[in-house]
């Protein structure tokens, strides 16, 4: 379904049952949360969207947005009310995480838990010096191969399995499900470079203004909190999830020992688990 909320429209799924506990999911896309994931949530009420310039949601300039990353909170917060959910439990993934943090800060009242995974307390760009920045050789090999053609779905299919592969650490890279979502990806973004780089890869990030700060802030988040984070990830170290689970109070650090970046199927078993404890 489509939901008109502080002047976009956001392409929204929900899983279960209305009336169980609302958990809303935040990363890019939403298919960065899979189906059989979303499903395994049992006695929850799962909701997942697509952020502006991703997925089937409103698409302008990913590339030059117009709006900054408190709009993007403003949705969150938004389609929360829209959807008529009450205090929810917010689970923010990758660069979702930041929506996620400042959701909680900035909208306490719409936030019952908060989960953290693979993400980190500060915004693109330089980081602060006591984290762990991207791994440089990583991210060399990552942006030094060749480019897709963004109009060809088997390219970026192949891209895109070789960036998984790259970031999944030693347990995490599992090819077929990494094609597959890929695939949703693509076909759900329509064919323009700009739309498949956004979709895949989160490029507005790079371009959209995420001042000011909120590490130094996140002490005042008073919600039970769980910190998810893998021992291998490349692109937010580990330290980047040490530090958030130092940071807010009473914080839970659960590590994922071979996970790189993400949330591979390996790692279902025992995550799902500490969200449906989480969440209760």
């Amino acid at each position: 379904m489509r939901i008109n909320v502080n002047d976009v429209e956001l392409c929204v799924e929900t899983f279960g049952d209305p009336g169980d506990p609302p958990v809303l999911l935040i990363s890019v896309t939403m298919m960065s949360w899979p189906d059989d994931l979303c499903t395994a949530l049992t006695g929850r009420y799962v909701v997942r969207y697509d952020l502006r310039d991703a997925g089937r949601s409103t698409f302008d300039d990913p590339d030059a947005p117009t709006y900054d990353l408190r709009d993007l909170v403003t949705d969150a917060a938004e389609l929360l009310g829209a959807l008529e959910l009450g205090r929810t439990h917010v689970v923010g993934l990758g660069v979702g995480g930041f929506v996620a943090q400042l959701l909680a800060l900035d909208h306490p009242d719409r936030v019952a838990s908060l989960t953290l995974i693979s993400t980190r307390p500060v915004a693109p760009g330089p980081v602060d010096p006591d984290l762990p920045d991207h791994a440089p050789e990583v991210m060399a090999e990552l942006f030094g191969r060749p480019k897709p053609d963004w109009a060809d779905r088997d390219s970026v299919i192949d891209y895109m399995t070789g960036s998984a592969r790259l970031m999944s650490g030693s347990r995490g890279f599992d090819e077929a499900d990494a094609r597959t979502t890929a695939g949703l990806i693509f076909d759900r973004a329509g064919r323009t470079a700009k739309a498949q780089r956004a979709s895949h890869l989160g490029t507005m990030f790079a371009a959209i203004d995420c001042r000011p700060r909120w590490r130094e802030r996140l002490g005042e988040i008073a919600v039970p909190t769980l910190v998810v984070h893998g021992d291998e990830d490349p692109f937010f170290p580990y330290g980047n999830g040490v530090a958030l689970a130092e940071e807010i109070p009473g914080a839970e650090l659960l590590t994922l020992p071979g996970i790189g970046q993400g949330l591979p199927r390996a790692a279902w078993p025992v995550v799902v688990d500490a969200l449906l404890r989480h969440t209760s």
